[in-house]
């Protein structure tokens, strides 16, 4: 706090100092005395509106809301008194009466924040019947699945959404009884915008949101004989996979990721890996060529699905500083149905290319018109979480834990260190560096770790000379931080020369399709991003080719089938095109 003056204060007749301006929950917090709570979160503006963190205060009248009230001293205070449990209980109750009843089938069972509240208060039975809300579920978008019925109206999506990721899509509609957290005029969520990055479906504490699911499609097409069902990993799901199945938070597992795979049928597994490794060589070229020409100043990175979203939806005056590369998952995508169908002698139209992805957001990118086939179809048949494969995995009785450490296949399985930490916001910077370096001087990076770029800090910013070069960076995550960075390039684009953006709080890592943590745990906690970007560092250093350049699996990529960076055919196969993207009526 700003005087750090500490302030005396009894709780549960244990007597601690609290910082002037802390509140009372967060003095409990730090001598171990849990209260329940529900729309409070740490990382969001407090709401104080579920009042199941209510606490007694000696000598006021009525219970207070401990999340809100800031302690005072001498202040004396009851967290679990027989008339806190009992009205806690009572608050529950009726959140459950308005509330579907079909735990045992929901997305969230045995780990929902309202089930677990409900057990821990003592709530065992519905006492109230009557009127329940009915909403019918938004399945309008392709990402994720809007079900109001469950929503406990905790706020904590529409403060997500407006406080962490600038897009304020969601807000309470109605009043009363049928009050409703959805877009402005209850539209539906694809005629919003939403740019489906997930963050909502990460703090909310029910199914009111969740990922629209894609099990059922792979499962169908891993059992048709007429297909050929690959998959690719992203890299920032071996640094998450393994907390479904005990691993502790901070490991990679991805030899077993591997294993899974193949055990589950599919017939080829491959690392998107390969594609980072790509979109460096084809970023940093483009790079590159507008510094020598200085034109399309700051390059801002495009490998962030929600990120390009919300540049087509509030800034698509930046859409030509934006690297026309495609995302790694879509580049590799592209050439399994090309480069690798051809080399394998099977006809690209049977090849059915399946992605896991840290992003709900990618399963919007996998269904953008300008990412298809020269023959019409999706370039990413289907695109599951790393929650929907860690489901996937236990449903057909895999015993990950057991398995042992496979490899990838080949060719498209070899990647360098520089990938792998695309998954950290700042890896692509980092990757980007180690190549632009070797581009520019024509030596080898002395010190290829850019320590500048790396942290789940909001924004990043460095200025890097490169044998007398002076390059301007800056690294952003969670997009009310780009929305920094983008500001200042709207007033001087001479400001910066590259740019990084990522969606997600904390980057890849934080994804919004990513496991949800242990009850306890925040899920916007940095420490949650930088356990799991320090496995991504610790495959990195432990690489012997730790720069996409000297991948070569990438050389030779070029040497057979794409000629050279920014070339003809790597613009056909490796490149896209934005466009301003508006809510339908909206002109």
């Amino acid at each position: 706090m700003a005087n750090n003056k500490k302030i005396k204060i009894t709780i549960d007749g244990v007597e601690t100092f609290a910082d002037e301006g802390q509140t009372i929950m967060q003095a409990a917090d730090a001598i171990n005395i849990r209260i329940p709570r529900l729309c409070y979160h740490p990382n969001l503006s407090t709401l104080g509106g579920c009042r199941i963190c209510i606490v007694e205060v000696e000598g006021q009248r009525n219970p207070a809301a401990s999340c809100a009230m800031p302690v005072a001293e001498g202040m004396i205070v009851r967290t679990h008194t027989p008339l806190l449990l009992k009205l806690r209980r009572d608050i529950v109750e009726l959140m459950l009466d308005n509330h579907p009843k079909e735990c045992q089938t929901c997305e969230r069972d045995s780990n929902c924040e309202l089930q677990n509240l409900a057990y821990n208060t003592g709530v065992r039975e519905r006492l109230y019947e009557g009127e329940r809300k009915r909403f019918k579920e938004d399945k309008s978008t392709p990402a994720l699945i809007r079900n109001a019925e469950k929503c406990i109206l905790c706020g904590r999506c529409v403060r997500v959404c407006e406080e962490v990721q600038g897009v304020t899509n969601l807000g309470q509609q109605r009043r009363g009884f049928h009050t409703v957290v959805a877009p402005s005029h209850e539209s539906d969520m694809s005629d919003s915008v939403c740019i489906q990055c997930g963050q909502c479906i990460n703090v909310c504490p029910t199914a009111a949101f969740v990922e629209r699911k894609s099990s059922d499609e792979i499962l169908a097409a891993i059992s048709d004989p007429d297909k050929y069902v690959v998959v690719q990993t992203a890299p920032s799901i071996r640094a998450a996979v393994g907390e479904g199945f005990g691993f502790k938070m901070g490991t990679y597992c991805t030899g077993k990721m591997v294993a899974a795979l193949r055990r589950m049928g599919f017939k080829k597994v491959f690392d998107t890996n390969i594609g980072a490794d790509l979109t460096i060589i084809e970023e940093t070229t483009e790079f590159l060529s507008r510094m020598k020409e200085n034109r399309k100043l700051p390059l801002i990175t495009s490998c962030s699905p929600g990120w390009v979203h919300f540049m087509e939806k509030f800034y698509p005056e930046l859409i030509p500083h934006a690297s026309t590369c495609m995302s790694p998952m879509t580049m590799l995508s592209s050439l399994l149905k090309t480069y690798y169908a051809e080399k394998i002698g099977v006809d690209p139209k049977k090849i059915y290319v399946v992605a896991v992805m840290p992003c709900t957001a990618k399963k919007y990118e996998a269904k953008r018109e300008e990412l298809r086939t020269e023959w019409g179809t999706q370039l990413t048949d289907e695109v599951i979480t790393t929650r929907e494969l860690i489901w996937l995995a236990k449903c057909l009785g895999v015993d990950f834990a057991k398995l042992p450490d496979e490899e990838f296949d080949s060719p498209l399985g070899e990647s360098s260190g520089a990938a792998d930490i695309f998954g950290a916001t700042g890896g692509v910077m980092e990757a980007a560096l180690r190549t632009a370096y070797t581009k520019i001087t024509g030596e080898a990076c002395p010190n290829i770790n850019f320590t500048q770029v790396r942290g789940v800090t909001g924004v990043k910013e460095a200025v890097l000379n490169i044998k007398g070069i002076d390059v301007k960076i800056a690294v952003s995550n969670g997009l009310n931080n780009a929305k920094t960075l983008l500001n200042r390039v709207i007033k001087d684009k001479s400001a910066y020369h590259l740019i990084e953006v990522m969606a997600c709080p904390g980057g890849c890592v934080a994804g919004g399709g990513q496991p949800y943590p242990p009850e306890g745990m925040n899920v916007l906690d940095p420490a949650i991003a930088e356990l799991r970007a320090s496995a991504l560092y610790s495959i990195d250093s432990a690489k012997k080719i730790r720069s996409s350049h000297e991948n070569p699996a990438i050389k030779k990529l070029y040497d057979e089938f794409l000629g050279e960076p920014n070339g003809h055919k790597s613009h056909k196969y490796l490149h896209t095109v934005y466009k301003a993207r508006l809510p339908r009526g909206v002109k």
